[in-house]
């Protein structure tokens, strides 16, 4: 089978990539440097421990390897932080990209899958959003993101560089199984947070903002179940190996749901009352983004096959009450 490269496989995305890949019977080699991501979260496989903003780490792995296709999660990717520590997103986010881009380059790699995010739009005209609307992001994470698309769009011409991004709405639940879940230090993602107080992990929940231009007042979000993100990157590997061109995907169900909305969803899974705490808007939060996804159904026949809120969040509780292999 092809081996493949995940970058940030230690990650939350990237580690259920990994064992997706894995049960799919590819070969596969995991790169992170650890920082945020956990080595035991990695289901099999070589597993090579390195920054992306070393490049002769880079260029000695691409040199020992041959790699069939890249996939790139690797990115720094909390909001607030990036308002806070724009430095720090473009440095990680598109100088350490493009050191991947170099390396894959050089070494005649010309297929790659890239996480990109919905936060490429900004505050959308329109809703559901779809690929074809214009992009201009309310933050430097979201502006990190459009600049790598950019460029992998100036290496397909120049390079004939291959590319399929994934613009992701909001990745949420666990592994099925409770084998993988999401960890994050500090952890910033509604569901998880919501179901951390839920457990008695944390003493309350946030509301950050309850004036906005909704139904309830709180922020609406489409969220995606984590395996069927894996299904759509697997379905995007398999088009770029077959000899597919160059694509920008969304990655959502096409359904909203607010703040209040996923609070309910949590105590009517967990049978538990939650500690919420109203909080100010976080800077550059959109209202409302919702996907939608009918170009990767049309073209690659992707459908998600968990996207009811409460099965996300019971197989993200599974996961937080203790399931998991790797806890």
């Amino acid at each position: 089978m092809p081996r493949i490269l995940v970058a940030g496989a230690g990650g939350y995305i990237g580690s259920h990539m990994v064992l997706a890949l894995l049960e799919a019977g590819f070969d596969v080699v995991s790169l992170d440097n650890f920082s945020t991501g956990f080595r035991d979260a990695i289901a099999g496989g070589e597993i090579m421990e390195a920054d992306l903003a070393d490049r002769a780490a880079l260029n000695q792995l691409f040199a020992t390897h041959r790699f069939d296709a890249v996939m790139h999660f690797a990115s720094s990717i909390q909001v607030r932080e990036s308002v806070a520590d724009p430095a720090k997103y473009y440095r990680n986010n598109v100088a350490n990209t493009l050191n991947l881009l170099d390396a894959m380059a050089a070494a005649a790699v010309s297929r790659f899958v890239f996480s990109s995010s919905a936060a490429v739009y900004g505050e959308p005209r329109e809703i559901p959003i779809g690929e074809d609307h214009p992009c201009a992001p309310t933050n430097p994470y979201g502006r990190t993101k459009l600049v790598v698309e950019e460029m992998l769009e100036d290496f397909d011409r120049a390079y004939a560089l291959k590319s399929v991004s994934l613009r992701y709405f909001n990745a949420a639940g666990a592994d099925p199984g409770g084998r993988l879940g999401e960890r994050h230090s500090p952890e910033t993602h509604l569901i998880p947070i919501l179901l951390q107080a839920a457990a008695g992990k944390r003493g309350s929940a946030s509301i950050y903002g309850r004036d906005y231009p909704t139904p309830d007042g709180t922020c609406i979000r489409d969220y995606i179940h984590v395996t069927d993100l894996c299904a759509a990157h697997l379905l995007a590997l398999r088009q770029l190996l077959s000899a597919g061109g160059s694509r920008r995907y969304n990655l959502g169900n096409g359904r909203g749901f607010s703040v209040l909305e996923v609070i309910a969803a949590v105590r009517r899974v967990t049978g538990r009352e939650l500690n919420v705490i109203d909080a100010p808007r976080r800077p550059g939060d959109p209202a409302r983004l919702v996907a939608s996804s009918e170009r990767i159904r049309k073209e690659l026949g992707w459908a998600p096959q968990c996207g009811e809120l409460d099965r996300i969040v019971e197989d993200a509780w599974r996961w937080e009450c203790g399931g998991g292999i790797t806890r």
